[in-house]
């Protein structure tokens, strides 16, 4: 066998070392956004943040992705999926090792930004390199699963990662320790991915499509991170509403026009991706919610320390693992609405039995039995969700495809938890005791409601198309 049969051999297995690459990319995205979270308080205190200001920290990098993932996923597509990947995760690198050397607030806020905007080029390209390295079907479905239990595992020990880390070496180990990572992610790229092709001229970037979606989309993430805590008539707010919807009217006004548009409207024939766009922004408005509420249950309501958080969270990682496997497997047996409904009725009934079990005075192991069906549930439609955001997309598409499923994402977690935060009367931000437990369950409970709505949708949608 030659040696390009043997890479070409080596691509088309699923378990092989360029999918271990990719799973290692995303499983450094989920732990940076992550692995700040218990380090926040001596960052704070390291720094001198004041208190209105921390946040920064945590929103610096949800506005910087949100906000450029459209121009991501297009970059991967137009200028290459290994150059974007390699780019990305030496903006890794060198902001997380600027980031553990900060010395004031100003640049640590900075920094975030930095790394916000290579998550906004990793995923698209993580993503895009997955679908047009594996064929459609039950190859690229098995890739999806694992890539899926890297994401999974990397959001939920993150907690525990940053809280040993914390309390071993003090709050700039959670940046020195993506360093090494990012690099190694750059190198194995360079050597195990397929050379990007010469740019096809034919193509042209459409830069006021991106500058206009960019512009808009960031500034309706930096709206919805906002105003819940700043009020919804203060001047940022304000003007970020009227920056949001300016620039949006004009990308769409934009995309009508142009010969060669960022999101090609030809992309909405695909119901595949448009099941996947809302599923998407429900998931994150509701499962990816559950961790803020559950870190402020377990420090606040039961006095867990920053450690002890980081270990609640192991089984909810290895279960949600589980469910990226099993969700694999099942769509090629039930297929990818019918999983999809399966896996989100399943959360939605876990989310419901974890809401009772929150109680001031509960055990661990009462949680349990909602931790693992929501966790089941909520694996499996991670994985359904991007093998449908995929399927029957051009290879040429991919990246932009991946780059508006993820642009929901964010934008649905940002909504999510924004309305979930208001409606448990602001916990997290003031209160404590009885009201601060009452606050929790209630937006616990309200994830169920909403994951549960979600699977109905679906299910008469399928209903309507017919068997």
């Amino acid at each position: 066998m030659s040696m390009t049969e043997s890479a070409q051999s080596l691509f088309r297995k699923p378990f092989g070392l360029p999918l271990l690459i990719l799973a290692l990319g995303q499983l450094v995205i989920s732990l940076d956004y992550n692995i700040v979270y218990v380090a926040l308080p001596d960052i704070g205190a390291g720094l001198g943040f004041s208190d209105h200001d921390l946040q920064w920290v945590v929103s610096a990098y949800v506005v910087a992705t949100g906000g450029l993932l459209l121009l991501g996923g297009r970059a991967a597509d137009l200028l290459g999926r290994r150059r974007m990947f390699v780019l990305a995760a030496l903006l890794y690198a060198g902001s997380s090792l600027v980031g553990g050397l900060s010395q004031t607030p100003g640049v640590l806020v900075a920094v975030r930004a930095v790394q916000g905007v290579g998550g906004a080029l990793l995923f698209p390209a993580t993503l895009s390199l997955i679908n047009t390295l594996y064929d459609e079907g039950p190859d690229r479905n098995r890739a999806l699963a694992v890539w899926g239990a890297a994401g999974a595992g990397g959001l939920c020990f993150g907690s525990l990662l940053g809280g040993v880390l914390v309390e071993a070496f003090g709050w700039p180990s959670v940046f020195f320790v993506n360093v090494p990572l990012a690099v190694v992610l750059a190198l194995a790229a360079q050597r195990l991915f397929p050379a990007d092709g010469p740019r096809d001229r034919a193509r042209r970037f459409d830069v006021v499509g991106a500058v206009s979606a960019t512009g808009g989309v960031t500034s309706l993430v930096f709206l919805l991170v906002r105003a819940p805590a700043d009020g919804w008539d203060t001047p940022a707010v304000l003007v970020s509403a009227t920056l949001s919807l300016g620039l949006l009217s004009l990308f769409a006004k934009v995309e009508r026009r142009s010969r060669d548009p960022l999101v090609p409207a030809r992309l909405f024939a695909h119901r595949g991706l448009l099941t996947a766009m809302g599923t998407t922004a429900l998931f994150s408005a509701t499962f990816s919610s559950v961790p803020y509420f559950l870190t402020l249950y377990f420090q606040t309501v039961q006095g867990y320390s920053a450690v002890a958080t980081g270990l609640a969270f192991l089984v909810p990682a290895v279960v949600v693992a589980v469910g990226t496997q099993a969700g694999g497997r099942a769509v090629s047996v039930v297929g990818v609405r019918r999983m999809l409904v399966g896996g989100l009725a399943m959360g939605a009934v876990g989310a419901g039995a974890l809401g009772l079990a929150l109680t001031a005075d509960g055990s661990y192991a009462a949680l349990l039995p909602g931790i693992v069906l929501m966790g089941i549930g909520q694996g499996a439609a991670w994985t359904g969700m991007w093998i449908a955001a995929s399927t029957g997309v051009a290879p040429g598409d991919q990246g932009i495809a991946s780059g508006v499923a993820s642009t929901t994402l964010q934008v649905g977690g940002a909504v999510g938890l924004a309305v979930l935060v208001a409606l448990a009367g602001g916990v997290g931000q003031n209160g404590s005791g009885a009201g601060l437990l009452d606050g929790i369950r209630t937006a616990v409970l309200a994830i169920a409601g909403g994951i549960a709505f979600g699977a109905l949708v679906l299910f008469r949608r399928g209903r309507a198309a017919g068997p």
